[in-house]
């Protein structure tokens, strides 16, 4: 099966690579991060590869170990890639200058947790805030460290971007096979993943607190306490909204709420889970799913995560709002399992 798999999806690249276009994407959004360790839970590894360039350190978008000797963070790409730059967005609040002499690595050995592989550059200095560009010229590798070797201190970073050319058919079949795993949520052969995680998101109202903003939904961490920081909320209001932007258009086959734990889940009952590719209106103006109980979250008891099937909608924009009262809309996780939609029209399957 794997076999006949790979050689149909080797066919379909060879057949149609001439009419594809080239261009450079940011392959860090679909890697798996880590780090020597971990300041607080506001400050994981992976905050550095949410898409969120807020410099903030205090927003929680920004990764941070401890004051680590040889303080590391690193991302899998899950394949190797040739890799034309690194962008790095550096602590905007304070304590820039703690970047300094940082090393960007590339390559493919984990050995000394991938801290051997071939240096691309050195951070000399990064002023607060600052956003600054590596050349890599092609360097290829599936692993991307970046060490403060022989200094006691925090690796702060709060965005790395890894910039790659790529075929936009190559790049859409091969980040759906990559990412399967075997006995998990993501199918082989309907080659779904999780498409939420690695998006942009947005609330309709001034954020409940800085511990909750939108990005928290899409974050991966499916803690359903909400005094832990990991969900979002709006203030109260008059029909609040969030929405994910995915980037590109996709068939989804399922969407997976969990709703907040500790108390007022009920909250969450009445809210319309809307998706299309319009954003008029916030994207509020999107069609519901396809069935009524995809449609509607109709009730919502605490610590339960609940899944929709949506049967293949395709759109950019996931809306989740409760329509005609008012209240707090809260979300500790919103997962989007699906497929990318070519630029020819066709699912990546």
């Amino acid at each position: 099966m794997a076999y006949l798999l790979t050689i149909a999806l080797l066919w379909m690249i060879s057949s149609t690579a001439a009419q594809d276009n080239d261009q450079y994407k940011n392959i860090a959004l679909r890697g798996r991060a880590t780090q020597s360790s971990v300041y607080s839970y506001l400050n994981v590894a992976i905050n550095a590869i949410d898409g969120n360039q807020d410099p903030n350190f205090y927003h929680g978008s920004c990764s941070c170990t401890n004051a680590d000797v040889s303080p590391w963070w690193r991302v899998d790409l899950l394949s190797e890639y040739k890799i034309s730059k690194i962008v790095i967005t550096n602590r905007g609040d304070c304590c820039g200058e703690r970047l300094d002499g940082a090393m960007i690595l590339i390559g493919d050995s984990l050995e000394n947790n991938g801290n051997n592989n071939p240096s691309c550059a050195v951070v000399t200095y990064l002023p607060n805030a600052a956003t600054q560009s590596f050349q890599c010229n092609g360097m290829t590798g599936r692993y991307v460290n970046i060490v403060l070797p022989g200094k006691q201190t925090y690796l702060q970073l709060c965005e790395v971007q890894m910039i790659s050319k790529l075929s936009s058919l190559m790049d859409c079949i091969a980040t759906t096979v990559l990412e399967y795993r075997p006995n998990s949520a993501i199918k082989l052969m309907s080659f779904l993943r999780v498409i939420a995680h690695h998006s942009q998101s947005l609330e309709s109202s001034s954020i409940y607190s800085h511990l909750n903003v939108a990005i928290n939904a899409i974050d991966g961490n499916l803690d359903s306490n909400f005094n832990h920081g990991s969900c979002s909320c709006t203030t109260i209001e008059m029909s609040p909204w969030w929405r994910v932007d995915l980037l590109t258009s996709y068939q989804i086959s399922e969407i997976v709420i969990t709703n907040r734990g500790d108390c007022c889940g009920q909250r969450l009952n009445g809210a319309l889970i809307l998706v299309g590719d319009s954003p008029e209106n916030n994207g509020n103006n999107n069609p519901r799913a396809l069935q009524v109980k995809c449609a509607v979250v109709t009730y919502t008891p605490n610590v339960n995560t609940l899944k929709f099937q949506c049967n293949g909608m395709t759109g950019r924009y996931v809306n989740v709002i409760i329509s005609g009262r008012a209240e707090y809309l809260q979300l500790c996780e919103v997962q989007v399992f699906g497929a990318p939609v070519s630029n020819t029209g066709h699912v990546c399957f």
